[in-house]
């Protein structure tokens, strides 16, 4: 048989297993829709950063500049400063708040009382349904030097109230605390089931040989979800140019520009306040590229220490 006959039967033999499953082909099709719509689409937009872009001629009409809007940001006294805001808001997310949902998913596994630990998970998921307005308020209330209760607790101690919001010392502790509160537990969900997964006869064999709670997690549990785990990291470092615009804008003030101003902000007012359209896409650009690059030497380094890649 020839290679072209082959590669027929294989192709009828798709269609049929397709077809014999329409009906879960027919409920993807809006997915694969959105998906292609809001994500594939939009990659068109990306050539204006190349180009002097004007609304009146539109991407294709617009004159091609090359790499100008690139060697107007690196020139950018601003851009470094927001490029070492967002390095630090990330690095102090991964060190400080990324271990929190794997210990948070550890110790809900832990709870034997089943209504006691549904009750726990509710809990710990509900931040993550209150938008950055919710969350912004209610740490304003929080730290607020007048009557937060933070403050209040330091009064009793003869600490003057610390402005916490507004004092560029603490912001960015603030923007990390806030973002744990949110995502916490929402983010706990992927390494508890990870954990369901890990082999009961090991504990079972764990606790016959007289292993302690604290032994039975760290030789048995961690182990077990370590590929998600770094999984997870290899994902987040793709985001490390990358914050979350509606927390940052919500939270900073004129005060803290110099610690809280991130790329976001940055491309969000010189995009959208001073119209400069292709600078702000190439800013974009140089964050996606550097997140790719990112993403490629973790997994290059995960395969390398006989962990599983994402590809």
């Amino acid at each position: 048989m020839g290679p072209g006959k082959g590669t027929a039967s294989g192709w009828r033999k798709a269609g049929k297993e397709m077809w014999a499953d329409y009906q879960l082909y027919i409920m993807l099709l809006p997915a694969l829709a959105v998906l292609i719509i809001f994500k594939y689409v939009p990659i068109y937009g990306a050539l204006i950063a190349f180009k002097d872009y004007n609304l009146l001629d539109g991407v294709m009409g617009s004159k091609w500049v090359g790499l100008k809007h690139f060697q107007d940001l690196f020139q950018s006294e601003k851009f470094y400063s927001v490029f070492i805001n967002t390095l630090l808001i990330n690095l102090y997310k991964l060190v400080f708040q990324f271990p929190i949902p794997i210990i948070l998913a550890l110790m809900i596994n832990e709870v034997r009382n089943v209504m006691f630990k549904r009750f726990s998970q509710s809990v710990t998921y509900l931040p993550h349904f209150l938008s950055w307005v919710v969350v912004s308020a209610i740490f304003a209330n929080l730290l607020s030097p007048t009557d937060g209760i933070v403050n209040t607790v330091l009064g009793f101690f003869g600490i003057d109230p610390i402005m916490f919001m507004s004092d560029e010392r603490f912001f960015r502790s603030v923007l990390v605390m806030s973002s744990a509160f949110r995502e916490s537990g929402w983010s706990s969900i992927i390494y508890l089931a990870a954990i369901m997964a890990v082999d009961p006869q090991l504990y079972e064999a764990a606790r016959m040989d007289g292993a302690s709670k604290f032994r039975q997690i760290w030789h048995i549990t961690l182990p077990g979800i370590r590929s998600v785990i770094v999984f997870v990291i290899m994902l987040r470092l793709g985001a490390a140019l990358a914050n979350d615009l509606e927390q940052v804008l919500m939270f900073y003030s004129p005060m803290v520009y110099s610690v809280g101003d991130v790329l976001g902000t940055y491309v969000y007012r010189i995009g959208l306040g001073q119209m400069k359209y292709s600078f702000s896409t190439a800013v974009n650009l140089f964050q996606s590229v550097i997140g790719l690059i990112l993403v490629v030497i973790a997994n290059a380094v995960s395969k390398k220490f006989g962990e599983r890649g994402l590809w």
